[in-house]
């Protein structure tokens, strides 16, 4: 699988959230099968070694993907974001978190690290809603 992400077009209104689509791209030859919800860990240093796991809330019930060659399905992650301009704050009163990169897994399928594709993951609270793998495109 190859991974890539971006910021959502359709965040949550009047939440106070941000949210992410993660892609991912069947790369093989084969024919593969998704299923379930991700996990989703923030990578410290941009290493998925040094990672911190957020607290997942996961939504809808998941379904089997099946991700023909060169065929994709997505996640979307819905995450507590970071208010104001520069420093910005959390409402929580807890310190924002910013991460370079993301580590995304999917049962039976990796886990595999994500950056945006403009900017760098912020986040509040160190929790994350996700959907289940989808053969349709979240917006």
């Amino acid at each position: 699988l190859q991974v890539s992400a971006r910021q959502a077009a359709h965040p949550p209104v009047g939440t106070g959230t941000g949210a992410a689509v993660v892609q991912f791209t069947n790369v093989s030859r084969k024919t593969c099968v998704l299923k379930g919800h991700p996990t989703v860990a923030g990578a410290g240093n941009g290493s998925p070694a040094h990672n911190t796991p957020l607290k997942v809330t996961p939504t809808g019930r998941a379904a089997t993907v099946t991700v023909r060659p060169h065929g994709k399905a997505w996640v979307k992650l819905t995450f507590v974001q970071v208010q104001g301009e520069g420093d910005g704050y959390c409402v929580s009163g807890k310190t924002p978190a910013v991460y370079p990169t993301m580590v995304i897994g999917l049962p039976h399928s990796g886990k595999h690290q994500v950056a945006l594709n403009d900017g760098w993951w912020a986040e509040c609270d160190n929790k994350v809603t996700v959907t289940p793998v989808s053969a349709v495109k979240p917006s």
